[in-house]
């Protein structure tokens, strides 16, 4: 219920679209939205309002703002709308100097400027609005984007109540979702690896430990008192199996102890636990100590503090001024080296797994974030089932939703430790966009889902991304309530895209260049089976040899020196590891890539690239017009049109439904006139190149000097 009178409610509905259990808190009229590319010369008139949902900007002239040519809106965030938990930082502008803004202020600004975590910048003028509509929207806004929150009061909550008894579409969207126990089976029975490993139930109801899903899958031989012992830190826990046998596993690390007695007792765990996954029938186990030798949650988060200052550029002056350093302050920033260092160690570990036939045991102290990252990696690389959508899907719902990533904490959504916040799934995000980019038809899904998909994190009506573990989620929606009367809260998962997008903006959701792996009948499958074995492999010229088992003593002492913290690397010096990678890698890219096996990403300097559509797409001066790959897209799906026209004539079936593939152009028709970062951003509006500031005339040189670099354009796309 908004607490207005019957006049205003009336007034506002027309213009102000409220979810179910949305109300408006504060706002203020004649408020000037500054255009951005005009370095705040230019704008429209509006209210700029405050919900317990979003900061939203409500133009006087609606047509000022909306190109009305938008193929690709958002039915729960418009143009003008930020979610609260987007807000990245607000300023104020008081004599022309920027400051920013926390806590009561004594003095009120005349500029209000927005940076969202998306990377959208906004700029408002309050110099015409009333005094006490400005400190009443101003100091609202503050509040509730910075002040601590309680998990309750989170607008999750409000929205699920008030939409209880909504008609409610299919969430699942044929996502597998991992909270049964049939979910786990079925995937031990996809990946073939039901004869080493079983799913328990032993974590039913949270009862051993609260950090791990109510299910999950361990070796077979592994006792349900060793899961009780340490309340589940210690043990292999699945991730995935390869179709050689070996397999993906991880573990979190024992909690540190002084006492004797206790250390004892943790020498003596680990040695049972590493007996029992050393022997037969399973492969040699490498550790990999994350925690130890491997990047740093801190590295992360600094990285990226500074590699996002790139793109949030206030206006047109800003960004030619920093145009001219922009390579070097992308690479002082390390975000690109960190995303090669991430494909890195997933190709490594990949090796291992591909041409060596070992286990890999990842460690690190929860197993929740970096263990969620190479996990996934790994998996995209070498099983094309994640590569489909509702594959990617589930693989996000098994590795980071149910394997207890902590995204409460690590989108800082509660805003009560902003040094927990590091955008790891971001991260994660990055790395499959470069292999998107490098293996278009590898993939059922494109990088406009990626960019929607890192969106979805701040839009607080799906459950997905606003929890840090199954039980924390369960508790809070009431399935674990003693009372029978209280009906559990039906969460909506971020998998239903029909929540967001129309149908005929998910069609770009759709890569329409991804071609589907031929079912083979019967008789050709038990013919290919050795065949089809060989192309998931990896094309070495000779395969090596697994080592022999009778290290295992050798480790056995390493452990108890070291309390399983650092484990040694097991086999080779680091020069033969490296000889391994390089010729494992090498071999792979020396021949032809088959999509539907084993995919590796480049990982030469040039080859890490900036994800523009997700980073640049605010910036009007960095897109192309009718350039970039939009264009090359635009015209490959405009042969395919034709190509299956001329195929339906040959066939003469013009009765036959139109597939999927051939509807996706209709969006890129125009593709002469669209940006290069469709469809965030569909038309250059106003002009197509800025007026440069005397510093980067000074930079460019003479006039005679300008018109020959004019054509020296670079797509920013292949940066």
């Amino acid at each position: 219920e908004i607490h207005t009178n019957e006049k205003e409610v009336t007034e506002k509905e027309v213009t102000l679209h409220l979810l179910p259990g949305e109300q408006l808190l504060c706002e203020a009229s004649t408020v000037l939205k500054y255009v951005q590319e005009d370095s705040c010369q230019r704008g429209v008139y509006g209210r700029l309002v405050c919900t317990d949902f979003k900061i939203a900007f409500l133009s006087d002239d609606d047509c000022a703002l909306d190109n009305g040519e938008s193929q690709f809106k958002n039915k729960v965030i418009g143009e003008n709308d930020i979610t609260l938990h987007c807000v990245d930082q607000i300023y104020g502008v008081f004599d022309e100097k920027k400051k920013a803004l926390f806590g009561q202020l004594k003095k009120y600004p005349e500029k209000l400027i927005i940076h969202c975590k998306d990377l959208r910048v906004f700029h408002f003028c309050l110099r015409y609005t009333k005094e006490e509509e400005v400190k009443r929207i101003v100091s609202g806004i503050i509040h509730h984007t910075q002040a601590p929150k309680l998990l309750k009061r989170l607008f999750l909550f409000s929205y699920a109540t008030a939409a209880q008894n909504s008609t409610a579409t299919d969430p699942k969207n044929h996502t597998v979702m991992f909270d049964t126990l049939k979910d786990w089976c079925w995937e031990l029975e996809r990946t073939k690896g039901n004869v080493k490993y079983k799913a328990v139930s032993v974590n039913e109801g949270y009862r051993i430990c609260e950090r791990l899903p109510a299910f999950f899958v361990v070796p077979t031989p592994l006792l349900e008192e060793d899961v009780l012992r340490f309340q589940g830190h210690g043990i292999p826990i699945w991730c995935w199996s390869c179709h050689n046998g070996s397999a993906l596993l991880k573990m979190s690390a024992l909690p540190k102890e002084q006492d004797d007695s206790i250390l004892q007792m943790q020498k003596s765990f680990l040695d049972g636990i590493y007996k029992t996954i050393h022997r037969p029938p399973y492969e040699i186990v490498r550790t990999e100590d994350l925690s130890s030798n491997f990047l740093s949650l801190q590295e992360i988060q600094t990285a990226y503090s500074k590699f996002k200052q790139l793109f949030l550029i206030d206006n047109s002056t800003e960004f030619w001024d920093t145009d001219i350093k922009w390579f070097s302050l992308l690479e002082s920033s390390s975000w690109l080296d960190i995303i090669r260092r991430c494909l890195k160690r997933a190709i490594e570990i990949t090796e291992y797994m591909e041409a060596q036939n070992m286990n890999i045991l990842l460690l690190e102290e929860n197993a929740s974030d970096l263990c969620c990252l190479l996990s996934s990696l790994v998996q995209v690389m070498m099983d094309p089932h994640c590569r489909t959508r509702t594959g990617f899907q589930s693989l996000v719902q098994k590795e980071w939703v149910m394997g207890g990533h902590c995204f409460l904490d690590r989108c800082n959504h509660l805003r009560q430790s902003d040094r927990e916040e590091v955008p790891v799934f971001l991260l994660f995000l990055d790395c499959v966009w470069q292999l998107v980019h490098q293996h278009p038809p590898a993939f059922e899904f494109t990088e406009t889902y990626l960019t929607v998909l890192s969106d979805s994190l701040y839009i607080p009506i799906f459950s997905t991304f606003f929890f840090n573990s199954p039980h924390q989620k369960d508790t809070n929606m009431g399935r674990e309530s003693l009372d029978t009367q209280s009906k559990p809260l039906n969460l909506l998962t971020v998998w239903d895209w029909s929540v967001q997008f129309e149908p005929k903006a998910q069609t770009l959701l759709r890569n329409p260049l991804y071609v589907e792996k031929p079912k083979l009948d019967k008789g050709q499958r038990k013919g290919m089976r050795f065949k089809h074995q060989r192309q998931l492999s990896l094309p070495l010229t000779q395969s090596k040899s697994s080592p022999k088992r009778g290290f295992f003593r050798e480790e056995t002492d390493h452990l108890i020196k070291n309390l399983g913290k650092r484990i040694s690397k097991l086999i080779n010096s680091s020069d033969e590891l490296q000889d391994n990678f390089r010729e494992f890698y090498d071999s792979w890219h020396s021949k032809p890539t088959d999509y539907h096996g084993l995919l590796l990403p480049h990982i030469e300097g040039p080859e890490i690239k900036v994800w523009a559509q997700r980073y640049l797409r605010w910036i009007p001066e960095a897109q192309i017009v009718g350039g970039g790959r939009v264009a090359t897209m635009g015209k490959l799906l405009e042969m395919m049109e034709e190509v299956q026209s001329l195929q339906e004539k040959i066939d003469e079936r013009h009765l036959s439904p139109v597939s999927l593939q051939a509807e996706a152009p209709c969006l890129l028709r125009n593709s002469v006139r669209l940006s290069s970062l469709f469809p965030f951003a569909l038309l250059q509006r106003h002009s197509s190149k800025p007026v440069l500031p005397t510093s980067g005339w000074k930079a460019l040189g003479d006039d005679e000097d300008l018109a020959k670099r004019e054509d020296e354009f670079v797509d920013l796309g292949d940066v």
